[in-house]
């Protein structure tokens, strides 16, 4: 008999917990030990010429050729994920051989978005000696990857095929939320008080939309689409809760056929690159001058892991530079991803108790099965691993501020070099869910009845009901101003 994996150490969800608190440790080297052991990792930088797109991140190694700055950046990010790939029984010479792909397609995606018409702000346009720019910053290169993604899933089949083994959306995302969890940790240390209110009334958002969007959706698809329980309530968590995480575990939950998950998960994916093209820039145009609301909107919005932090990443560069040219603020980067990230790491440490809630539902109610019990394990089992990662990496560094305010300037450092890896791995996950996106494959399954629910459901009434419950919570709070417009 096969080992139990939900008890196991060695799942995708735990290596993202040990990739990510493995870099944010490397990190932290230089303050802790005085050994920069980050400082080679490749920098992207806004340029207008190629030749000064990329460089080492860490002055020390200011001599140190951007090139093998590159190859070393590529080296250890397919060392450490062949090495989980090979813990979890990958194919491992296909997994290399696709992510090598897979990364050096991305980065050329990264660094084409950092190209100065596309990126720079217009504080910075005399610098490049332009004179116009899309203004998009560098987080551009995510949309540049999902596109190249999209292209690779839709129209070269093979080699969309090619890379399966190693396009892995759901684990690049979580490895670099974990890492995320540092840079989080740091802006807690420097401003307590904002980031308890992110956690906060993060919290109370999601409930909230948690006692609205289940049953709702849920009550759509019975009522007035007729489809089973099997069906209606796997949908209702995929579209409602947190996408392909939630789909599973619900369909776990309730003894599902496992066709149930694959082809919901199908159209989580599917939507969530649409809502991934529209609503960051929905976001930029009318919220604006209100950044934090526009942040949990994507965290409530948007389903799955890695679009939500990504939508939260784009929107972060789309209204800081949008406020820049509009208002002359200039608000610090990170806290609106932050903000969408915390929303959403809430939303997914609740699908362990709505899996057993559920479970509990099938049982005791649906099935009407007497004398079985629900083992309050199943919390744990549901529970999504990579929280844990993304807690410690948050409590590592604001602890150690917490203890030695001095270190905080080389923490600061070593976590911007820890960062640089977090944006590789996001624009991981954006080629790699556009790579798996094959819209002529959900067509062909028939998956049409399925599909309308999801539309219906998410663009009638969940898009909405995320911006009141965003605009309810976070109205009105705006993250630390480094440029105030004159006369403020």
């Amino acid at each position: 008999m096969g080992t139990d994996t939900r008890t196991s150490f060695n799942t995708e969800d735990w290596w993202a917990v040990w990739i990510g608190l493995a870099v944010v440790v490397l990190g932290l080297s230089d303050s802790l030990l005085g050994i920069d052991l980050l400082g080679w990792v490749a920098d992207t930088r806004v340029y207008s010429n190629l030749f000064d797109a990329v460089a080492p991140t860490s002055a020390e190694f200011g001599g140190f050729p951007a090139i093998l700055s590159l190859i070393f950046t590529y080296a250890f990010v397919t060392v450490v994920t062949a090495i989980g790939a090979a813990s979890l029984r990958l194919n491992i010479k296909k997994y290399v051989a696709g992510f090598s792909l897979i990364f050096w397609l991305t980065y050329i995606c990264w660094v084409a978005g950092h190209w100065a018409y596309i990126a720079a702000t217009p504080d910075k346009q005399a610098k490049f000696g332009i004179d116009w720019s899309l203004s998009l910053t560098g987080e551009a290169g995510y949309i540049i990857a999902l596109v190249a993604g999209l292209i690779v899933g839709n129209v070269f089949p093979k080699l969309a095929k090619y890379l399966e083994e190693a396009a892995r959306p759901e684990w690049f995302v979580k490895i670099a939320i974990v890492i995320l969890g540092a840079s989080v940790g740091l802006k807690a240390f420097q401003s307590s008080k904002l980031a308890g209110t992110i956690i906060f009334r993060g919290l109370c958002a999601i409930v909230e939309a948690y006692l609205i969007y289940w049953p709702v959706v849920y009550f759509v698809s019975r009522k007035w689409f007729k489809l089973s329980p099997e069906w209606s309530a796997p949908l209702a968590s995929g579209i409602s809760i947190c996408g392909v995480s939630a789909a599973m575990a619900t369909a776990g939950a309730i003894k599902a056929r496992p066709v149930v998950p694959v082809i919901i998960s199908s159209l989580v994916i599917v939507f969530a690159v649409v809502e991934l093209l529209i609503i960051p820039f929905a976001a930029q145009h009318w919220l604006y001058t209100e950044p934090m609301m526009a942040g949990a909107w994507m965290g409530l919005a948007i389903k799955t892991d890695g679009a939500a932090a990504a939508s939260g990443a784009i929107t972060d560069a789309l209204i800081r530079a949008k406020a820049m040219s509009a208002q002359n603020i200039v608000y610090e980067e990170g806290w609106m991803l932050a903000t969408s990230v915390t929303t959403k790491m809430f939303i997914d440490i609740f699908i362990g108790i709505w899996a057993f809630v559920l479970a509990m539902v099938w049982v005791y109610g649906v099935e009407k099965k007497p004398g079985v019990k629900v083992p309050k394990i199943e919390i744990w089992y549901r529970f999504p691993k990579f929280v844990i990662g993304y807690i410690l990496a948050f409590l590592i560094v604001a602890g150690i501020g917490l203890a030695s305010p001095p270190l905080v300037s080389a923490i600061k450092s070593g976590i911007s070099e820890a960062d640089n890896l977090r944006k590789i791995f996001f624009a991981l996950t954006f080629f790699s869910i556009g790579s798996i996106s094959n819209f002529a494959a959900l067509k062909r399954e028939g998956m049409g009845k399925l599909a309308v629910v999801y539309f219906l459901c998410l663009f009638g009434f969940i898009i909405w009901v995320g911006l009141l419950i965003s605009f309810l919570f976070f109205h009105g709070i705006t993250p630390p101003i480094i440029q105030a417009p004159p006369g403020a």
